[in-house]
This record gives C-alpha cells, structure tokens and sequence, in this order.
C-alpha cells in the first residue's frame, strides 16, 4: 500500500466547506428507490436459492404442525366438555333422547347447544382418549420447534455467507476506485459504510429473513384453518388485514426518509470525528475545540432528531395493529360464543379458532415490527450498493506492452490534466528526463506539482499528451507496473499497527533479516531503534505515537531504502527530521539516489542545490529549467522564489543587506 502524496493543487478539487466550516453536512435524504435495494439484495441470495427452498420446505412443515396444534388442543377440549356434560344428562339414554326430555322442560336453548355437541348421557370424561390426544399435541409442537430451529441454524449461515460476500467485494471495490472518490468522500462515511452499514444488513438478512418467512407462511397455514372451521369467522379476522396493511404503509412511508437520514447522519457524525481525533492536536493548537464540540453536538442533534423520528413512527406500527388485533378478538369470542349456544359451532372450535386469530395476527404485528428493521437495511443497503456502484478505475489497457528492467527514462509529452472540467490544472507539459537523473519541483502552492506526482504514479489518468518510462507509454501497461517501477518517501507518514520490523519489511516482500537491518543502518533508523526495549519487535500503534514524527519519517525512508526501486519519488522526505538528521538522511538520500531517476518535490530550495535539473512550476506550467546555478544567474522566478526564502533581515539605515541568492549567484559564477 502506497501513502499517496497530498498537495495544494488537491486542494482545488476538494468539496468546499468541510466539518469545521460550519454546520453542513450530507442533507436527510429518503431511500431514492427502496424496491431497487430491495431487488438487488435479494439478488445477492441467489447463490444461497437452493438452502433457501430448503428452508422454505422445512417452514412449510414447521408452520404446518403449529397450526395443526390448536385444532387437536381443541379436540381435547371438545372430549373435556363433553364427559362434564354427558355426566350430567341421565344414564340410558341416547343423545336425541336427552334433547327431547329438555325441550320438554323448557330448556330449548341447552338442547339446541347439545344438539352441535358428541356426547353420550351418563358418560364422563374418556381420559384414555384425551391422553392420547394431549400426547400428540406435544409431538406436533415439539417437531414444529426443531423444524424451526433447523430453519433459523441454516438461514443464519445463508445470511453470514452473503454478508460475507458482500464485505469482501466492497473491500475489493475500494482496491479499484480512483483515487478523486477517497478525495471527495468523508473517510469517516467510507468506514460508515464499510462497517456500521453491512453490520446492519447482517442483523437485516439474519433476523428478518427468517421471521418474515415464518409470518408469511404461518397467515396463509392459519388462514387456511379458519376458514375450514367457520368461514364466517374467518371474514371477520380477514376484516383486520387490509386495515393492518393501510396502517403499515402510512407509517412506513414516513419513516423510510428518517431510516435514511439516520444512517447519512451516522456516516456525517463519523466522519466529523475521525477528522477532529486525526487532527486533534491542531485543533488544540488553533483553539478550535468550541467549534469542533459545536459542530459535533449539531451533527448528533441531526442524528438523534432522525433516530427518534425513525424509531418512533416505525413503533406505532405494532400498537396500531395490537389495537385491531385486539377487535377483532372481541368480535369473535362474542360471536363464537353465540354460535356455541346455538349449537352450530363445538367449544373447541371456538377456543381454536380464538388461538387462530391470535396467530393469524400475531406474524402481522411481526412483518410490521420487522418493517423497522427492513427499512435501516435497506437504508444501509443504498448506501453499500452507492459505494460497489462507484465509478471506477478506468481497465487497464490490454497491449501486451511490458516495462521490464526499468532504466529510468521518463518522458512527459504535451500532458494537459484537469480535476474538473472547467479548471485547467496542468497544461502543455513537457519534461525529458535521462535516466540517474535528479529533477526537483519547486514552485508556489497550487502550482501542480504533487499533480505530476500523481499522474506519473497513474493515480489519475491524463486528459491529453502521454508519459512514458523506457519508451513505453504508461497507459498501454498495468498501473501495477507502473508502480511497482516507483518508490515513495512522503511528508505524511504512513505506518501500520505492527512491529518495527513489519512496517519496515513492507517495502519488499519476503525481504531477509539482513535486507531489513541493511536498509535500517542505511537510513540511520537501526540507532534509535537498537535502544528500544524490545527493538526490531517494538509493537507501534496505529499512530506510532510512541515515536517522534522524524523517527516515523525514518522508517518510511529505511521502507524506500528497502524497496530498491529504479524510480523515486521524494515529497518533502526530511521535512520532519531535525538539522543534524537532516544532513545524514540528505548524505543518505544521496547514495540511494545514485543511479536512479529521482523526482523531489521540495519547498525549501536548499535542500535541491544539487539536483542535476530543476523544474520550476507555476500555474501547471513548467516556467523555468535548468541547474541551480543557471537559475539563479537568469534572476527570473527561481531567482525571487530562492531569494525570497533567505532574504536576510534589513539593514539599520534600512538598505536591504545582501541575500543568499546574490551570493549564491555570485559564489557559483566564480
């Protein structure tokens, strides 16, 4: 992994305002077409179809022994209410006999309810039968409980498998974004979405799937059943479904838009934050801590208003269609109750169909408490698809052209770049440059420099012209190849939570023990880290925080030192070292340089006096060429740049003193 060079001229591209510009921030936006996610989530369980089916057939039967249970329950309670009724009519006589004998006594209203029972007079309770009964109850709902269990083990590895997937190819997607998407996107939303968003599409897959599935086939299982009981009854719960889903749909349409601004704001808050903790010593340093704790309070205000929105409408779904479920129970034990009296309906019947109604409306409330969770999915999904959907690199051209050993002849011929369309950056560039070469570029902030840097490295392609290394134009090879032909030292450290040895070794892979203290003591970094207490195998963090910024800079130098490359780039490599390690790592630099082509960005022109060609840049263009002397002798805009850095101070009688340009200009004109 390259540390990619940062510049003034990078900064014409970047998005205006920022964190600490004011309030700002990605605005709420709702889910621009939620049965878009939708299909393309789904789309990325069909790998999984075939444990899909399978899990849908083990549904089918789990759902089918749960809703077959009630019925038996009530069959047991059809046999219990029978025996107490049939102890109660005299022995000897038969069902119509003991219809008869009541309406005689003027109890039409028993004798219409005995007339929709089974039972016989005198006869009590068949405790063999209802054992048998209870018995296969318990069978029913124990295989219903494994066939479930079964169901939830296997969609739990369909939804890890696919989120699985999911986060491999966005991490495989950032390998191949350019490098304009990293500088127009918050790092802290990037990480947003990488992990906030996909862990939230993880609990989606592993908890909704499984419930959604099981409501769904349990209303059609105990639609099924009521309406075999009583078709009546069965319209009268059926009235509930259609309120039920005009109750979701009103709610849910208002609560998608605060699903999405709750994420968009997670990625802000983030992103907010990772900046202040990245810079929170200049924050310190500038007296900007108000600001930051401001602007982070309003981004979590933003983030608190859209989460409580969210959760709040999303949770009257449930007590809405408690509130319904709750009629519809009143109106069938009223019902119920009048249709067991008049015998066209047994106890148990009612007491099933009561439970009926209960699990016909209960997966309701479940796929509607589920639409809170469905909606932050498919919220996080919008934002993963944004990222996996993000332009990309332009494909490497396929020529068959190969850099091979790379001498080090770079050409930059007519080049013309821009970052955006309607600001020329980089114009009319051209630049020979002989292998073992030294080039310096120097020139005003903004002037383009780290923009050559960047086109060279191929993280941005040329609008015109063509750069080419040995010959070999750089856009007819892979940009792997470009690269590995280059090595980078840059002003801003990049180290990894490792040893010193790892962080060292990344310049070469399966580098030797021997490569690694070679480039060490090459780059004066094996004297510092020789009296840590553990020194190869010191452990740094993430920050390195327990090295000073020029020994962080000295490892990344001993990393070049390591790579051996036949082109290297220089972006103020020593800016961070001290005058003493300055002229060690310049002597250093030196030798490294020597017979490799080397580009050096510098700011202070002291330290290119040297450089076999200096570039002068202004406005993307190159205004002067040539040695140190040769420029200074011109007295053009090297000769200001040079002299306004080392102008000395002014005389007393306020005649300016001799600068070190004119007597650098003089000293190498003798």
């Amino acid at each position: 992994m390259i540390n990619r060079p940062g510049g003034g001229a990078q900064a014409q591209r970047r998005q205006p305002g920022g964190w600490m510009g004011g309030m700002g921030g990605p605005p709420p936006a709702k889910l621009s077409n939620p049965r878009q996610t939708l299909g393309k989530l789904l789309a990325r369980l069909r790998p999984e179809l075939p444990l899909i089916v399978f899990v849908t057939l083990l549904g089918i039967g789990s759902v089918a022994f749960s809703v077959i249970g009630p019925k038996i329950i009530g069959s047991a309670t059809d046999i219990i209410f029978n025996g107490i009724v049939g102890k109660m009519l005299p022995a000897g006589l038969t069902k119509a006999q003991a219809i008869a004998l009541l309406q005689a006594h003027g109890q039409g209203q028993i004798a219409q309810m005995l007339s929709g029972m089974n039972v016989t007079p005198g006869k009590g309770i068949d405790f063999n039968t209802l054992g048998i009964i209870l018995l296969l109850a318990a069978a029913v709902y124990v295989l219903s409980s494994v066939l479930m269990w079964a169901q939830g083990y296997i969609l739990a590895g369909v939804a890890q498998r696919t989120v699985f997937a999911l986060r491999r190819d966005v991490d495989a997607k950032l390998a191949r974004l350019p490098l304009k998407y990293f500088d127009s996107h918050s790092h802290g939303d990037i990480l947003s979405r990488v992990t906030n968003d996909i862990d939230n599409i993880t609990t989606t897959l592993q908890q909704g799937m499984s419930q959604i599935l099981t409501s769904v086939l349990t209303v059609v299982g105990v639609l099924a059943m009521m309406i075999w009981i009583s078709p009546l009854l069965a319209l009268i719960a059926l009235v509930t479904v259609p309120l039920s889903v005009v109750v979701t749909l009103l709610v849910a349409r208002r609560s998608q838009r605060q699903f999405a601004a709750q994420w968009k704001w997670t990625g802000s808050l983030n992103g907010h934050v990772e900046e202040m903790h990245t810079g929170h010593a200049l924050v310190q340093v500038f007296g900007r801590r108000a600001k930051a704790q401001q602007v982070f309070d309003e981004h979590n205000r933003h983030l608190y208003e859209a989460s409580f929105m969210a959760q709040f409408l999303s949770g009257l779904i449930q007590p809405a269609i408690q509130f319904l479920s709750n009629l519809n129970y009143v109106a069938i034990a009223v019902i119920g109750g009048y249709r067991v009296a008049t015998g066209t309906m047994t106890l148990g019947d009612v007491q099933a169909f009561i439970q009926y109604s209960r699990q016909f409306t209960m997966p309701i409330m479940q796929i509607a408490g589920q639409m809170n969770l469905l909606q932050s999915g498919l919220a996080s999904a919008e934002r993963v698809f944004e990222l996996l959907e993000a332009e990309e690199e332009a494909p490497d051209t396929v020529t068959g052209a190969e850099l091979g050993d790379v001498t080090g002849a770079v050409a930059l011929e007519r080049v013309d770049f821009r970052y955006e369309p309607d600001k020329p950056l980089i114009t009319d560039f051209n630049l020979q440059v002989r292998p073992g070469q030294t080039i310096a570029i120097v020139g005003p902030t903004g002037a383009g420099k780290t923009t050559i840097v960047n086109l060279l490295m191929r993280f941005y392609d040329i609008d015109s012209g063509q750069i080419s290394i040995d010959g070999v134009n750089t856009r007819d090879v892979s940009r792997d190849q470009v690269r590995r032909a280059f090595g980078m030292v840059l002003q801003d450290t990049w180290l990894f939570a490792g040893t010193i040895r790892d962080n060292i070794a990344y310049g070469k892979e399966s580098a030797t023990e021997q490569e690694i203290v070679a480039a060490a003591q090459a780059a004066h970094v094996d004297s510092f880290v020789r009296t840590l207490p553990k020194g190869y195998e010191t452990v740094l963090d993430e920050d390195a925080s327990d090295l000073s910024s020029g020994q962080r800079q000295l490892l990344t130098i001993a990393r070049a030192f390591l790579a051996d490359p036949s082109i290297l780039i220089l972006d103020e490599a020593t800016s961070n070292v001290d005058t003493r390690t300055e002229v060690l790592i310049q002597k250093a630099m030196a030798s490294l340089r020597h017979g490799r082509t080397s580009f050096v960005i510098a700011h202070r022109l002291s330290t290119i006096r040297n450089a076999d060609v200096i570039v002068v840049m202004d406005g993307g263009r190159i205004v002067e060429q040539g040695s140190h002397s040769v420029l200074l002798q011109r007295e053009g805009f090297y000769y200001r740049l040079y002299n306004s850095q080392f102008a000395e101070a002014w005389s007393g009688d306020g005649q300016p003193q001799r600068t070190l340009a004119a007597v650098s200009k003089n000293t190498s004109s003798t």
